[in-house]
């Protein structure tokens, strides 16, 4: 018998250090370098017969890799520290495109280990970021390990951030590789950014069938995939599923994904006889002291940069119930919608709470406010649609809410499960609207009124929304590329830098243009 150990990271989102940068301290229960400090004792309890991949999703997301992009220019210092961690192969997450295509190749050029996405394709129908996969060789044994990547980024990502690659189904892809695979190796690994449309057990839908996650058709609609690694939905996940191992480690380095394989020799082979998924936490592991003394000066500069202060708040920005604030119209959802008006020359704005972590902003306002509350590297577009989209846009997003047994406005658990979607809920400025959530979903908006007057079908509107959302991101199908009319290139946490600097101290105010209500 021969024992085989595959490790798993995803979605590290360029957290290095165990901080949620909310303060100076190190105190949090995730980070790559935590993961750096199991890998290695992990390691040395198996004597090196095992391959590490870096599942995606590692060079944004952070405080830290928002300022790297800013300051540095490309990525060498965030692949430097991956690099440290000796990963056998690493794949591209949809989140590798968010700063553009030219950074996004740094990041492939500065790692010392193959890149693998067999789906994401150049003009030359040939993967566009090395290879499609990758044959290893551990302990006499052949190990395929092939890469793929959600295709749905160019409904979440400005065109020029792909400009030149087409995305291939990741099932379609899967099913011309893996019996090619299964061939040339003792096992197929499948390491996929991407996560589950159906739920593993019952196989009911999760999610509208968009193709993002394409997770449970792999499973079974492919045969021959005997480990299947993901990511993407942030899930934490360790389990047999149609008779293949499946891991997905969450985010952040909360978790290393790991499966083990056992092979047993029959007339001359190798043939994998158990595959066993887990997750390990890295929450009480002590952090990797070597990688985080080396890297302790860029940390620093981070530090000193989030500490800058930008401006002044008079009155209340604080949130403190972000669900509160997504009912009734908060000082802090006022101002982002300022700001984005503000630099469309736009009289109608819309924008999220991307999550229940979202702070607002005290009386004096630092570079770390601003990163930690407006997380994302969003851009602006301008659309200019009808008011049947309009109205459309504003009924998807009152779908978020439901009511409980007792007739109390609660989230729909269809926003929360499997993956939180708090970013998919948007408000709207510039228009009074009432949401009324005692009505059918798609018969929520009970009014809605643009300078006094109920809005047409046929009436034409300019609304300014992120670029994530402009191009339909999130179920928002009425929205495409195609009526984008101008954007905005500076991203939203510059704008609102730039808005501070212009016109600090800003003043809390609401005017209440909406309302959320349960009538019956």
């Amino acid at each position: 018998m021969k024992t085989l150990t595959i490790f798993e990271t995803s979605d590290v989102h360029g957290y290095l250090f165990p901080t949620d940068y909310q303060s100076r301290k190190q105190e949090a229960g995730y980070g790559l370098f935590k993961l750096a400090a199991l890998l290695e004792k992990e390691r040395k309890e198996h004597n090196g017969s095992s391959l590490t991949i870096e599942n995606g999703d590692v060079i944004q997301g952070s405080p830290f890799t928002h300022y790297i992009v800013k300051q540095k220019k490309d990525a060498k210092v965030i692949m430097d520290a991956l690099n440290k961690c000796q990963f056998d192969a690493g794949v591209i997450g949809n989140h590798e495109f968010n700063y553009g295509l030219e950074y996004l190749n740094s990041a492939v050029k500065g790692a010392n280990f193959p890149i693998l996405s067999a789906n994401i394709l150049n003009e030359q129908n040939k993967p566009a970021f090395g290879d499609a996969y990758k044959v290893f060789e551990r302990d006499g044994l052949k190990i395929a390990v092939l890469g793929l990547t959600t295709p749905y980024i160019p409904n979440w990502e400005h065109p020029e951030n792909y400009e030149g690659l087409s995305f291939q189904s990741a099932v379609e892809c899967a099913r011309e590789y893996v019996p090619y695979l299964k061939q040339k190796a003792d096992v197929v690994i499948v390491s996929y950014h991407g996560g589950f449309e159906k739920d593993l057990k019952t196989g009911e839908e999760t999610e509208i069938q968009t193709g993002e996650n394409e997770g449970y058709a792999l499973l079974h609609d492919v045969e021959g995939i005997d480990v299947l690694l993901t990511g993407h939905q942030h899930r934490v996940i360790a389990e047999k599923v149609n008779g293949t191992a499946v891991v997905m480690p969450g985010d952040k380095g909360t978790y290393l994904g790991k499966v083990t394989l056992h092979f047993e020799e029959l007339d001359g082979e190798y043939r994998l006889s158990e595959a066993i998924p887990e997750v390990i936490s890295t929450e009480k592991v002590p952090v990797h002291q070597e990688l985080v003394n080396e890297f302790k000066t860029v940390n620093d500069e981070v530090e000193k940069w989030l500490d800058q202060p930008i401006g002044k708040v008079i009155g209340d920005m604080t949130i403190q119930d972000a669900e509160d604030a997504r009912r009734t119209e908060h000082p802090y959802v006022e101002f982002v919608q300022r700001v984005q008006m503000h630099y469309s020359e736009c009289d109608i704005s819309g924008t999220a709470l991307f999550n229940n972590k979202v702070n607002g902003f005290t009386s004096e306002v630092t570079m770390r406010d601003v990163v930690l509350n407006y997380i994302y590297p969003n851009t602006l577009a301008v659309l200019k649609i009808s008011g049947e989209d309009f109205k459309a846009a504003l009924e998807r997003s009152a779908s978020y809410f439901d009511l409980n047994e007792n007739g109390e406005i609660i989230v729909n658990p269809a926003f929360m499960d499997p993956k939180p979607q708090m970013y998919n809920y948007d408000m709207y400025e510039g228009v009074n609207y009432i949401i009324d959530v005692s009505q059918p979903i798609g018969k929520r908006i009970t009014e809605l009124l643009y300078k006094g007057k109920p809005i047409q079908d046929e009436d034409s509107l300019e609304v300014v929304i992120n670029q994530y959302r402009a191009v339909g991101g999130g179920d928002y199908h009425m929205f495409d590329a195609s009526k984008i009319i101008r954007e905005v290139t500076i991203p939203m946490n510059e704008l609102i830098g730039d808005y501070f600097n212009s016109f600090s101290p800003i003043e809390a105010s609401v005017n209440h243009n909406f309302n959320v209500i349960a009538s019956k």
